[in-house]
């Protein structure tokens, strides 16, 4: 019985233990807002939430999501898709690091299925856009940042399609000096990876085990393509023993106790980073955690491809950390890093054991903005009101976007040129700091309570328009009014001014109106028909009229219609003529002589399809045609044929092959479209125009970003046609005669083409948008491999489709396998990859885990721009310094890694 006693005291003062660990309070400057949510509680792991019921803008939603049983998960805060930004503001230490961390589970919260785009912003700083593809997936972001002012705004804006919403916001206060940077007065850290090797599980490791509530995501955890190429005989070990972490950025002990090993010799692996390429805070956490025998020993080299200097240092934890169970921690703070980073960890010639990693984190410099120069004067008006809702808007005045009450300049860095409260209960004095404003045109403070004395803006030497009628103000109008030079309206009418107008002000071209103040007077009136005096009841009831009628102009003017996004589609049968503003535009009808003659008698046959012959043929003025002879039998009269093609020669995008008119005599029925000079993508890919000219792949690109602008219902390789630049148009847009039925898909028989065809489409034959994104993936697999969409002899004996084949190399990590020999390894592998997923995204079997086409814009346009900057530095690719960084900032990356020569060996920090 007594041989037991010492294991009851030791289970006593494990639960003892364990009791005061769950019960101690969470670090000091924790704040977790819980948006949407109506009360306080603490979480499973001891976290306290606290509502965002203190925000006046935005609804509220609950929603339910598989799997997901976190209350605060179960509702989110949306605000309008409007032009404003909506803003979370809370109270920080100055000169204090953070972690801020903001989640968006989106669940389908407005029952649109519509994945949500839209911006964060902290202060003035573009932070990232939030991109929804997946409706029960929580997209998470973080940021670490040196508070530079007592208060913090995190502002959602730009929503470019479904609305703005957020479920979390997080507020983590660091000690110390963990994080800091030299950089960090201008840049702030976007968080991009960390990782924890050799984790037991999939959960990741937070709060209590990391005091600072950092998320170290598990290795185990596959996500697509996060960690990939691992080598063979990388094997997990863990150990109980406690490791010494107090330095440098302090990991948790529980990170450091789990680590991976290359058996082998080798630990290779490859991440994607978010974020990148940029400017990138790098470091590797090490602790040896195996008991080695006295003859011993565990060196190894980290390699980059392409970076034989980076392989130099050599690196021997037990000997660096000085002891086992402690921390090294070798890091570099100024590294150029690409999108695709691919690392190994190998061991020298004299070491007995393998490389070792424990953890690894990668953040991206990040600029600040610095804002509008008027912010300072501006908050100090603001503090007159402070609780005022329109005062409460929070962030830059003017960016990302600007106040609602407020225009700005659209330079750099922006000014105030408008501030409206008009009948905003404003009372007191005109707060002084408006003078401040150097930039001010106009401003609009009549309708409230303001009593005192105009003051001198003679600071604001651009005003144009002053409006401060229908108040309390007294005193006289001040002479310093004639030195603004730009000055063209005064509107002072119904205050309690008095004295005499300065006769300045009467010469000069401007409208007056000082109606209503009993005992302010009109000197002696100079004649001058540059301006109007209105003093009288009738002058103001005139003025009034006017006001009103230029307004209306003003808010009125001609309708314009601008592309919003990248989607073309027909307009609706149903047009009103008396809505529009001008006449209807009229397809060219051509006669059936006139193309016989320009056709030279159909003879020159220059393509054919699924809806027809296409032949060559030039106009008598010179003009260049294609001329489709459809073999369509839908059109049952010449009426509706000319109406159907009407609508078709309504739509105008520069990237569709522009119809010119139509032709129905004969029993046919022709649409004459511009001669595209350089055929159809298939062609040049694997058809008789490859030989010899392979079009490269910055150019590929180019004609993906070119159709992804205007995309249909059959959309392949054949219908993508490219001018004389070869430039892309997409042509047959519209001959796919759509019925639409009900608000949420489009259904039609099945029609396509095989290859392209969404597979889900031809289940259900409910046609969406996400099965157009399938065909344009199918594409972007064409442009990746020079293959066509369906072979019998391209991709083994097995597997006749490109999506089936391209997958299987992709998710192995051989995009080796898949590139098109052409291209002659002429590319930057990062953006081949950047491609190759999104291709695989667009090619989910189901319509819903499928990105919009804006989305895979923009992943186009990133690799471009990889592509291009790759391009120009071709001849110079100098090695980053710290002067060069801060003073040409974070626009220019090499193709590779390269850093600091100061800092070039790893070293403990």
């Amino acid at each position: 019985m007594e041989s037991r006693v010492p294991f009851v005291l030791s289970c006593l003062s494990l639960m003892l233990l364990l009791l005061l660990r769950l019960s101690s309070s969470q670090m000091p400057g924790f704040v977790s807002l819980d948006c949407g949510g109506k009360e306080n509680f603490t979480d499973e792991i001891g976290l306290r939430w606290t509502p965002d019921d203190k925000l006046t803008y935005g609804e509220i939603s609950t929603i339910s999501v598989v799997n997901e049983t976190r209350k605060q998960y179960m509702t989110l805060r949306h605000f309008p898709a409007d032009s404003r930004k909506y803003c979370y503001t809370f109270d920080v230490v100055s000169r204090t690091r953070y972690l801020l961390r903001a989640t968006f589970l989106y669940g389908n919260f407005d029952r649109n299925n519509v994945y949500p785009k839209f911006d964060i912003s902290v202060g003035a700083t573009h932070w990232s856009t939030i991109v929804i593809s997946d409706a029960n997936t929580i997209e998470v972001r973080e940021l670490i940042f040196l508070a530079s002012s007592p208060t913090v705004s995190v502002c959602l804006s730009n929503a470019t399609t479904g609305q703005p919403f957020i479920s979390t916001l997080e507020l983590r206060q660091f000690n110390g000096s963990v994080y800091y940077t030299a950089y960090e007065e201008h840049f702030y850290l976007r968080v991009s990876a960390r990782i924890n090797f050799g984790a037991e599980s999939d959960a990741p490791i937070r709060y209590p085990d990391d005091p600072f509530d950092r998320i170290w995501e598990s290795d185990s955890v596959k996500k697509a393509n996060y960690l990939v190429d691992v080598a063979v005989g990388t094997e997990k070990i863990s150990t109980k023993v406690p490791i010494e972490v107090n330095k440098d950025e302090m990991p948790p002990m529980k990170v450091l106790q789990t680590a991976v090993v290359g058996t082998n010799g080798s630990l290779t692996y490859r991440l994607n980073l978010e974020g990148f390429p940029g400017i990138g805070w790098a470091v590797t956490y090490f602790a040896e955690i195996e008991d080695l025998a006295p003859d011993e020993t565990r060196k190894f080299r980290l390699i980059l491809p392409g970076q034989p200097d980076m392989s130099k240092a050599v690196v021997n934890i037990e000997e660096n950390a000085l002891g086992k169970y402690r921390l090294y921690e070798p890091g570099y703070t100024n590294l150029s890093l690409p999108f695709v980073l691919s690392f190994r960890f190998g061991k020298t010639s004299d070491s007995s054991r393998g490389p070792l990693l424990n953890a690894m984190e990668i953040n991206k410099y990040l600029e600040k903005n610095d804002g509008s120069p008027d912010g300072e004067a501006i908050f100090s008006v603001l503090s007159h009101y402070s609780a005022s809702d329109w005062a409460q808007e929070g962030g830059d005045p003017c960016l990302p976007v600007p106040w609602s009450w407020v225009r700005c300049s659209s330079d750099i860095q922006p000014r105030i040129v408008s501030i409206v409260l008009s009948g905003k209960n404003l009372t007191g004095n005109i707060p002084l700091d408006i003078t401040k404003l150097t930039g001010l045109v106009e401003l609009w403070l009549d309708g409230n309570k303001l009593t005192g004395p105009i003051p001198d803006f003679t600071g604001c030497m651009d005003l144009r328009i002053i409006h401060l009628e229908n108040n309390q103000l007294t005193g006289a109008l001040p002479t310093s009014l004639r030195n603004l030079p730009n000055l063209r309206e005064l509107y002072v009418q119904n205050n309690m001014l008095s004295g005499t107008v300065p006769s300045d002000l009467l010469i000069k071209g401007l409208v007056l109106n000082y109606s209503g103040n009993f005992n302010l007077h009109k000197g002696i009136r100079k004649k001058s028909h540059m301006y109007v005096i209105i003093g009288s009841a009738v002058g103001a009831a005139v003025l009034l009229l006017a006001t009103v009628i230029s307004c209306f102009f003003m808010h009125t003017g001609k309708r314009k219609y601008y592309e919003q996004g990248s989607l073309v589609s027909l307009p609706s049968q149903n047009l009103d003529s008396s809505k529009r503003d001008g006449p209807a535009e009229a397809a060219h009808c051509f006669s059936f002589s006139e193309i016989e003659n320009s056709t030279n008698n159909f003879e020159k046959k220059i393509g054919s399809g699924g809806f027809g012959v296409v032949y060559y043929g030039k106009l008598k003025d010179g003009k260049e045609i294609a001329v489709k002879v459809l073999t369509s039998n839908s059109y049952q009269g010449k009426r509706e044929f000319s109406n159907e093609v009407t609508l078709l020669s309504r739509i105008h995008h520069r990237n569709l092959v522009q119809l010119l008119g139509y032709c129905r005599e004969e029993g046919n029925s022709m649409l004459i479209y511009e001669f595209m000079h350089n055929g159809t993508l298939k062609e040049h890919l694997y058809g008789p125009l490859t030989h010899g000219r392979s079009i490269n792949w910055i150019k590929r690109l180019e004609i993906a970003e070119d159709a992804a602008k205007v995309i249909h219902r059959d959309l392949k390789s054949s219908n993508i046609l490219l001018d004389k630049d070869m430039r892309a148009k997409v042509s047959d847009f519209g001959l796919s005669k759509l019925a639409i039925d009900g608000v949420s898909h489009v259904s039609s028989i099945v029609r396509g083409t095989v290859g392209y065809l969404d597979p889900e489409y031809y289940i259900s034959q409910q046609l969406t948008d996400k099965s157009d994104i399938y065909s344009f993936g199918v594409i972007l697999l064409e442009l990746i491999s020079g293959q066509e969409a369906i072979s019998n002899d391209s991709f083994g004996a097995n597997c006749r489709n490109i999506v089936q084949w391209a997958k299987l190399h992709i998710e192995s990590g051989d995009i080796q396998g898949i590139i098109d020999p052409a291209l002659r390894k002429n590319y930057d592998l990062q953006s081949m990859w950047k491609i190759a997923e999104k291709a695989l995204m667009c090619v989910q079997p189901h319509g819903h885990m499928r990105p919009s086409i804006s989305e895979v814009l923009k992943e186009i346009q990133d690799a471009l721009a990889i592509e291009r900057e790759a391009e120009g530095n071709l001849d110079e690719m100098p090695i980053n310094s710290v002067h060069s960084f801060m003073t040409t900032g974070l626009g220019a990356t090499d193709s590779y890694l390269s850093i600091d020569e100061s800092i070039g060996q790893p070293a403990a920090r």
